[in-house]
């Protein structure tokens, strides 16, 4: 493939030690270059609908579980519960209804996932100092990942509460769609309708995020960095490129996976609240994050915040190890690295 636009070396970054670093003065042209920043976007929305599709039907079960869906609930606590829970779906409202909301859920992904590794990128710069490898510092890769999460999610927020609550949706006669659902939020609550609304649930949402996103960029660098010493390049960058720091796919997506499995582990807990605060409003009641809380425990206990977990487990690692390998292939298709 040719990349005329490309040089042999990555012109914006290199390796020194065991740390990936930006060159402050090409990293900063690039980031107030409008077409980087557009084709990083592309990289990351396009690497964001891959990944969430592959996922789709564990998504929309796990919604159901989250959410102690009355249908679903004797699913839940069973071993083999996501098999039967899929079945369920299957026979009675057919195959389509495993990626009921995925439409929506795309709407919202392609800017999401744009906006996050691009707002990752821009904040590596700004507050990792360029040059100097001891500041490559966990704490900050953790602090560009949660600010790039709350980011994200501030600007798509709406489109992810529309996704859920079509999710949560189980009704086989006149399904509403994602404008028909993002309107009955609207309206919900009386009067003329409230913008607010299409934000019920935000609050635990951005509680969340610091722990998922930052945890997430921050174990995915560390691990690719990780195998990138001297001793693992060998078996885990390409062959014909080891003078250089390609990981091969495997490598890639082993890296994606532990991290999507550890960023799960850290931030489910809140990621349960912010699903029950979310279709709250089809019970006619509004809670507050403590309130919701305390109802999830007294229903189950401690285990009531872990609901749905290994379905997460089961979706995080190929979702977030098909995010970060998808991006990486974009970039490299779109002349943004070698």
């Amino acid at each position: 493939m040719s990349r005329t636009s490309v040089s042999t070396k990555d012109p914006r970054t290199k390796m020194e030690g065991n740390c990936h670093v930006y060159r402050t003065s090409e990293s900063n042209n690039d980031s107030r270059n409008l077409d980087f920043a557009l084709r990083n976007g592309l990289a990351g929305g396009v690497a964001g609908c891959v990944a969430k599709t592959i996922v789709a039907p564990l998504e929309r079960i796990r919604i159901l579980f989250q959410t102690s869906h009355s249908h679903f609930t004797q699913y839940s606590t069973h071993w083999n519960g996501l098999i039967k829970a899929a079945r369920h779906i299957r026979t009675s409202y057919g195959i389509s209804a495993l990626f009921k909301g995925h439409s929506a859920s795309l709407v919202r992904v392609f800017p999401y996932a744009g906006i996050n590794f691009l707002a990752y990128e821009q904040f590596r710069v700004a507050i990792i100092v360029s040059g100097a490898p001891k500041k490559e510092a966990p704490w900050r890769r953790f602090l560009c990942g949660s600010m790039a999460g709350a980011t994200a999610t501030l600007v798509t927020y709406p489109l992810e509460l529309i996704r859920t609550r079509l999710a949560f949706e189980t009704v086989q006669k006149n399904p509403s769609s994602w404008i028909g659902i993002s309107r009955k939020i609207y309206l919900e609550g009386g009067g003329s309708g409230s913008f607010s609304n299409l934000y019920r649930g935000i609050a635990p949402t951005m509680l969340g995020i610091p722990p998922y996103a930052g945890t997430s960029f921050l174990t995915h660098d560390l691990l690719r960095d990780w195998l990138r010493t001297p001793a693992l390049a060998p078996y885990t960058l390409e062959a014909q490129a080891q003078s250089s720091t390609r990981l091969t796919a495997v490598a890639q997506l082993s890296c994606g996976a532990v991290a999507g499995i550890v960023a799960q582990t850290m931030s489910y807990p809140i990621d349960i609240i912010r699903r029950r605060m979310q279709v709250e409003s089809v019970g006619d009641t509004k809670s507050s994050i403590l309130k919701t809380a305390r109802r999830i425990f007294l229903e189950r206990g401690v285990r009531g915040f872990y609901v749905g977990l290994t379905i997460g487990y089961v979706k995080m690692a190929p979702m977030v190890a098909t995010s970060f390998y998808v991006y990486d292939r974009m970039k490299r298709l779109l002349g943004l690295i070698e």
